[in-house]
């Protein structure tokens, strides 16, 4: 049987002292999807860090991109173009999203970035909208905050069970989309 690759990518910023940000949800999608499938520890390749699994007919190439946020395409361009992935239908991106209260999940096939400045690189250096996207809501900024003070805090501890059940529903729904599709994976778990 030949598997077919799919590329998850999860976004946030490398180093220690994001970790645990709103920023880098999408970093913990990926750790957490690695300790429920038992894949190996991620190791660094290239501009990024990636460990891989089959799960049914598909190999899973997780990607946590080590560019910086804001220059997440150039990484995923690169995976994309050597595996060959079909970027509409083999590729799915997490991330953060301020327009959705916090801890809520909506898959969505494609769309303009929001202002997700890691999500609007990857559509720009791959050329095209139609990317498939997971997105967690982290909360509006609050008022006499700064956006980028705001999504590189840490969530507050009435926020942290709400958050960790988002990363197992983004678990979840990352497994749905390998065994089904997308549109089954939005059909039960856009909420």
């Amino acid at each position: 049987m030949t598997l077919t690759q799919k590329l998850v990518v999860g976004l946030g910023n490398p180093g220690a002292k994001y970790v645990g940000t709103r920023h880098n949800i999408g970093f913990d999608v990926l750790d957490a999807l690695c300790r429920k499938l038992a894949a190996p520890p991620p190791r660094v390749n290239g501009d990024g860090k990636t460990s891989s699994i089959a799960l049914g007919s598909d190999k899973l190439l997780l990607v946590w991109p080590q560019t910086y946020m804001n220059h997440s395409g150039r990484c995923v361009r690169r995976f994309a173009q050597f595996y060959k992935t079909d970027i509409h239908s083999d590729l799915l991106v997490i991330c953060d999203d301020l327009s959705l209260p916090v801890g809520k999940v909506r898959v969505r096939p494609q769309g303009s970035a929001g202002g997700q400045k890691g999500l609007a690189d990857i559509l720009q250096q791959l050329g095209s909208l139609q990317i498939p996207r997971l997105r967690i809501g982290i909360g509006a900024v609050p008022d006499h905050w700064d956006g980028a003070d705001y999504v590189l805090s840490r969530f507050r501890d009435d926020e942290r069970p709400v958050i960790a059940h988002s990363v197992e529903r983004a678990c979840s729904a990352i497994e749905a989309w390998c065994q089904h599709d997308l549109q089954y994976c939005m059909n039960h778990f856009n909420s």
